[in-house]
């Protein structure tokens, strides 16, 4: 994981409408895009990056508190999961998100905090018995629950004016409960331009949410491209019948069926199959199985799904609970809360399946799981999500021969599968499709971005290939929309691999430079005070510059 930076940039006369790339640009996770519109300096998505980072992320061009709001298309935390760190480091301004990503990332943003903290106290503890240096969180949850202050729930649909120079549409693209693609109306000098970035598009015909619902107008779309390579087949795939062979398959051998699953959206979709395998009776060799859900953050986004069925749920979905059934619950379902409860599922020998987070496997309770199982010949470990570069998962699905968990060489033993085609992102034809269907203004301009850079590349050429004026710009790179030409092609920056502790430092220095940046602002805006007030707010300035002065 790595944090954006930030530093100061200024604007000429406040004629500006200019789009700035800088995540999840040739790669997959950190989505953020920067765009300056007259005065107002805005984000949309702030995500965190995940696994291995390929390329150096251009910093956000303004200090935090010179943002002044941010839109969220969706709540994962590729996406939203820098939040705290702004709001820790002077960003005040609201963020607006649908109402289900609201509720999602409250819980999310939390547990990304306990994250951080958790590992900052893991790793302060090996430094003390080392010597080595302190390790500081990005954020704490103080910084989460600060950020969750900030968010506005919105509704599907609903035009909704920001200022004067900013409008915004959501529209559900079906990737995530409450996932939007969002349309900006940017006016500037009497002129306005549609941008639509269309967040993570979903999958077709996937349990419980709806299909992506298409926009008609754009002058310049912003796409994902996760996908944009491959094709997941032409006919719907039998996931409940793939999903119960894998389990009866297993229960013959003895074993356990791990399933490695984000805690938001995949988790809820495998409850669905799981409901499904059960009451068609499907699995034979003990056919009262239990499932374990482990994972306080799926718990709660479980319950979550079941707050927000009129606006999110297919129809079919909300047939189901129209006749009082619950389309994720079961008998057998365990839903474990605490670590004790965690704990007590592998000293239970009954053969039984685990749905457990993180879904790349890089953090939380599947870890401990793994470290029960991997080493199990009647074990099986399902694979039904993406696994991007550099996580465990992607090691452990590319063939790994053993893996290191809590310090132990863990041996691979066991039964590695994936499902194929279970997958919350829309494949090569899913995103043609979407950007196909701006029928009524087609764009003058598609910017690929959300994708493995050999994806965005491929998936460039596939849309200049059927016409469209295409491009995957690398993080830095900036697009003037009003003049409809980039006035900045960024080069890739390969980032350079550092040691922790030089990456921590690094990351400090940076944190001090940008609340100098911070306060810079503050004494801008603090014009005109008082003469007491200003003496008094000069002399705390000085005090602290005598303190921390060092020749």
């Amino acid at each position: 994981m790595k944090s954006i930076l930030m530093t100061e940039q200024k604007t000429e006369g406040g004629v500006r409408m200019e789009l700035e790339f800088i995540g999840a640009d040739h790669e997959v996770t950190g989505s953020c895009h920067f765009m300056s519109v007259g005065e107002k300096k805005f984000c949309v998505d702030i995500g965190m990056e995940q696994g291995q980072d390929i390329f150096e992320n251009q910093e956000i061009p303004v200090n935090p508190s010179e943002l002044d709001f941010i839109f969220l298309t969706h709540a994962h935390i590729d996406h939203t999961g820098l939040l705290p760190m702004l709001y820790a480091r002077g960003f005040r301004g609201q963020v607006y998100a649908t109402k289900a990503t609201v509720d999602l990332s409250q819980i999310m943003l939390r547990d990304s905090a306990h994250i951080q903290q958790f590992e900052a106290e893991w790793r302060n503890r090996k430094a003390q018995r080392s010597g080595g240096t302190v390790y500081e969180p990005l954020y704490t949850m103080e910084d989460a629950v600060g950020a969750i202050r900030l968010l506005v729930p919105c509704a599907y649909d609903s035009m909704i004016h920001i200022c004067d120079e900013v409008t915004i549409r959501f529209t559900d693209v079906g990737h995530l409960l409450g996932s939007a693609s969002i349309e900006v109306f940017a006016r500037e000098k009497g002129e306005e331009r549609i941008i639509v970035f269309s967040g993570d598009l979903g999958n077709t015909n996937k349990p419980i949410l709806r299909n992506p619902v298409y926009t008609k107008a754009a002058d310049y779309v912003v796409m994902e491209s996760t996908y944009g390579d491959r094709v997941h087949g032409t006919d719907t795939p039998d996931y409940t019948g793939e999903l119960a062979a894998i389990i009866q398959d297993t229960f013959e051998r003895g074993g356990n069926v791990v399933i490695p699953s984000f805690a938001v959206g995949r988790t809820q979709e495998l409850l669905y199959f799981l409901r499904q395998i059960k009451e068609q009776k499907l699995v034979t060799k003990n056919p009262d199985f239990e499932v374990y859900v482990d994972s306080p953050l799926a718990v709660e986004a479980t319950n979550i799904f079941g707050k927000n069925v009129n606006e999110c749920f297919d129809e079919e979905a909300k047939s189901l609970v129209e006749k009082g059934i619950n389309p994720i619950g079961f008998p057998g379902l365990k839903l474990s809360i605490t670590s004790d409860d965690s704990k007590a599922i592998n000293f239970d020998m009954q053969p039984k399946v685990i749905l457990s987070a993180s879904g790349m496997c890089e953090a939380g309770r599947i870890r401990h799981h793994l470290k029960h199982n991997l080493w199990r010949p009647d074990s099986t470990i399902v694979f039904a999500g993406y696994q991007t570069r550099g996580t465990l998962g992607r090691a452990i699905l590319e063939g790994a021969e053993s893996v290191r968990l809590f310090g132990e060489t863990v041996e691979i033993r066991a039964k590695i599968v994936r499902i194929a085609g279970i997958s919350g992102h829309a494949d090569k034809n899913g995103l043609l499709r979407w950007v196909n269907e701006f029928t009524e203004k087609p764009p003058k301009h598609v910017f690929v971005v959300h994708g493995e850079d050999k994806v965005c590349t491929e998936f460039t050429r596939t849309l200049e290939d059927s016409g469209y004026i295409a491009s995957a710009p690398y993080s830095g790179s900036i697009f003037d929309l009003l003049r409809g030409e980039f006035v900045k092609v960024a080069e890739p920056v390969v980032l350079k691999k550092k040691s922790a502790a030089t990456k921590r430092a690094g990351d400090l220095f940076q944190r001090l430079l940008t609340a100098g940046q911070r306060l810079l602002s503050i004494i801008r805006r603090n014009e005109g005070l008082s003469n007491k007030d200003t003496a008094k707010f000069t002399d705390q300035i000085n005090a602290l510059c005598d303190k921390w002065d060092r020749p």
